[in-house]
């Protein structure tokens, strides 16, 4: 879909420049909304391929998993670093009994989860993300999704990371991470520094 976007922009553009030299002046004017916000676009299109790229290395190491009533909020974590949009917890693999947090690391497309993650959002916004769709690992990075409606593939990807702060003195191997968990998650694109 950003492929088909990105073309879409950059097609819509190049078309109305074309047509523009055939109109007479005035419907140049009407289109020229198109002409300042479609090279934005096309940019911000751009934006959106490493995330994709990201994705498609985390989904050739990590299977999908369906989670139910994963905890969830959009508050701050104190023992995560740096910007953070919302997190989930999910059940570290080594350590059946420890949640570990990952946080969503920035905010472009995150708005459908935060609607529904949100304390005061209806029931009917709730239910939609009470069983989601996970690959990756808690103790490095991982993709959410919503589960899909009528069968098929899972939607509204995201990348959700984990951010621990590496000055707190945890190392992945406290997590129960053995060195082909880390060389796993080296291969879904994280590469950490206290291993």
């Amino acid at each position: 879909m950003n492929v088909i976007g990105l073309i879409g922009w950059i097609a819509g553009w190049i078309v109305l420049l074309q047509v523009s030299l055939w109109v007479p002046n005035w419907v140049v004017w009407v289109f020229m909304p198109y002409f300042i916000y479609g090279p934005y676009r096309a940019l911000i299109q751009l934006k959106h391929f490493p995330t994709a790229f990201l994705m498609l290395r985390i989904l050739r190491a990590y299977p999908w998993q369906i989670v139910r009533d994963a905890p969830r909020g959009l508050t701050r974590r104190p023992e995560v670093v740096s910007k953070q949009y919302g997190w989930f917890e999910f059940l570290n693999p080594a350590r059946s009994e420890q949640l570990l947090p990952l946080v969503f690391p920035n905010h472009l497309r995150r708005r459908w989860w935060s609607r529904r993650m949100a304390p005061r959002a209806k029931r009917r916004l709730k239910t939609e993300i009470e069983t989601i769709w996970f690959a990756g690992d808690p103790r490095f990075i991982g993709i959410v999704a919503a589960p899909p409606r009528w069968g098929g593939a899972p939607r509204r990807l995201h990348v959700v990371e984990q951010r621990t702060d590496a000055q707190s003195g945890w190392r992945f191997s406290d997590w129960g991470a053995t060195p082909a968990d880390i060389e796993r998650g080296r291969r879904a694109g994280v590469y950490p520094v206290n291993p």
